[in-house]
Formats: structure tokens, sequence, C-alpha cells
């Protein structure tokens, strides 16, 4: 009689507990319908530079096909004078373009984020208009473009920021809980200490010594942002190290290592997950502050928070504050949803 190897039935055993929980997560209506919103809403603003941007898509030119959102083409290319890339904007190109056998595509939105509407009449900040559906910023950029890019720049950072936190507090929560003694008490006392830094003063102090970038944003947060998950992970490692299995690997032999890999991370990683969103937007929300502070990204970088600076600023530009408030509470509403929906599934009293 044939039997399946043990390994093979805890595959299937595994597959079918993950099935479960999928189901489990989609009978939550709002948090399923918040994933699949919040996932397409990402998926277009990857695709920013095809969605909005001063560069066409595709030009038909003296019978020859042209991408100039791939490639930058010299003006010469389109019967210009200049060997200088291309401004599309420019009424002679759009005259050389729209001659009789040529062809131009555009973008929805005929602007990216750094474009500046050369043709305003009034003062800026402008409002709503044809040319730029929300209007223009202090500096008669388009607002629609740089939501559409700071939106795209502040799910990578929340992305990004909560990635690097969440290894650093699994790492850190599983060696104070598995080895416990004085290295789960030395680390605790370093974690008090370093949790006392006051975070706001450090960045006021690099960001006046170094060149503010995203990059140096992402390495001065998660210094701070691994404290809070290693407490959850700790608790479920101090709470599975001393069981009957982990107990039998470790007289068999099995490293130290493989036992918290193999046996007890998959165990503590509930908590890692239903705080994942949570993480997310607690990064989105403090990247936003930063840019409102002018503590974060370069001036020129696409950033919420610069629009809602602006619009305090400008308090009659009433288009600023109230597209990047509504863009902003929408993608953090999405995401408390998506928590509490993955908080719900990994309930074991609902299980």
């Amino acid at each position: 009689m044939n039997r399946a190897h043990p390994e093979g039935q805890l595959k299937q055993a595994l597959a079918k507990r993950r099935a479960r929980t999928w189901q489990r997560f989609k009978r939550n209506r709002r948090g399923y319908y918040s994933l699949v919103l919040f996932a397409v809403l990402f998926g277009m603003s990857l695709l920013a530079e095809v969605i909005s941007n001063d560069s066409p898509l595709l030009v038909k030119y003296d019978g020859k096909f042209y991408f100039p959102i791939f490639v930058s083409y010299p003006e010469v290319t389109f019967g210009g004078d200049f060997e200088t890339e291309t401004d599309y904007r420019d009424p002679f190109i759009r005259k050389k373009l729209q001659e009789p056998g040529n062809f131009v595509l555009f973008p929805l939105n005929k602007n990216s984020y750094n474009t500046i509407n050369q043709e305003i009449v009034g003062p800026v900040p402008s409002p709503p208009s044809m040319a730029n559906f929300l209007g223009t910023d202090d500096r008669g950029r388009d607002v629609l473009a740089r939501i559409i890019y700071g939106f795209r720049v502040s799910i990578l950072f929340g992305l990004a920021l909560t990635f690097t936190g969440t290894l650093v507090g699994i790492f850190a929560g599983a060696i104070q809980g598995y080895f416990g003694g004085r290295i789960d008490l030395l680390m605790q006392r370093f974690i008090e200490i370093w949790g006392a830094m006051p975070e706001l003063y450090l960045l006021i102090i690099f960001a006046s010594i170094f060149q503010p970038s995203i990059l140096l944003l992402l390495i001065l947060l998660s210094l701070f942002s691994w404290m809070g998950l290693s407490d959850y992970v700790r608790a479920e490692f101090l709470r599975g190290r001393n069981l009957e299995y982990v107990n039998a690997a470790r007289a068999l032999g099995v490293k130290n290592v493989t036992i918290m890999w193999r046996h007890l991370l998959p165990n503590g990683l509930t908590p890692v997950i239903t705080f994942l969103p949570f993480r997310v937007s607690a990064a989105i929300l403090a990247l936003t502050s930063l840019d409102f502070l002018g503590l974060g990204v370069p001036p020129s970088t696409p950033s919420l928070g610069e629009l809602l600076a602006q619009g305090k600023a400008n308090i009659e530009a009433w288009w600023l504050s109230l597209s990047a408030f509504t863009v902003l509470v929408g993608m953090l509403i999405l995401l408390i949803f998506i928590g509490e929906a993955l908080r719900e599934t990994y309930d074991p009293r609902k299980s």
C-alpha cells in the first residue's frame, strides 16, 4: 500500500490552511474590496509615466515611429534646429507633429510632475482648468501629476520602510525570545534607551548636515521603526521555545537557527502579518509629516506633504489642500480596512 511522504502531506496541509485563511479574508468584504482597490491604484501609480507625462506615448513623423516616453530624441528629429531634447509643448514642434501624415499620441494627462505651465495668464497657484485638471501649485506645476507621482513615492517609501523595519524587528525579537536570559535582558535595556532618543531632533540634525534624500530618510526612520514589532515577535518566541516539538528538535541536535526559522518563525508571523498595513500607513504618515515640515524629500520630488504645506501657505488655493488631503485620507482608510480584515482573519477566536 502506497503512502504519501510526510513532507508532501505537510505541504498539502499548509496549502489547505492558506486556502482557508484566504477564504476567511475574502468573507470580510470591506477589507477584500479595499485590498483590490488599493492594488489597482498602486498598479496605476506604477504606470505614472504612461498616465501623466509631457512626452508623447507614440509619434509618427515622416513615416517613422518614435516612442518619446522611453527614448529622448533631439529636436532635429522632428524638424527642429537644435540638438537638445525635444520640448513637445513647444508650439513649433506641435505644429510639425500635426502636419498631414504625422501622428502623435499623448497620455491622458499631458503634464509630468515637474512640468511648468508657461501659458498661465493669472498668478499661481492657478485654479483647475482644462490644461490642469486640479490646478497648479505655487510654481505652476500640475497638481494632478504631482499627486499621481507623489502617491507612488508615498506607497513605495511606506513599503520599503515597513520591509526593513519588519526584518530588523523579527531578527531582534527572535533573538530575545529564543535565547532569553541575559541576552533578552540586555537587549530590552538597549531598546528602552534607544526608544528614548528624540527621533525628530535627530532628523533635524541630520537634515542640516546631509543633503535630504529618500534613502537618508529610509535609513534614519528604519533605526526606530523596528522596536514596536520586536516586542510581539519576542513574545511569540518566548511562548514557543519550550514547547514539546521544539524541545524534541533540540534533543535531536537540530541547530538553533533551523529551529527558529522552520519551527518558531511560522507561528510567530501572525502578529507581523496583521500589523503590516498599519505599519505601512504609519510610514506614509511619517513621510508626509516630514515633507510638511520641510525635512523630507528634496524640493523637486513630488510629495503629498509638500502639497499640504503649499495649501497651508496659500489658503485661497483650496484645490491644493483638498486634493492632497482627499488622496492621503483615502489611502490611509484603505490600509486601515485591510489591516482590520487581516486582524479578524488571524483571530484564533474566529478561526
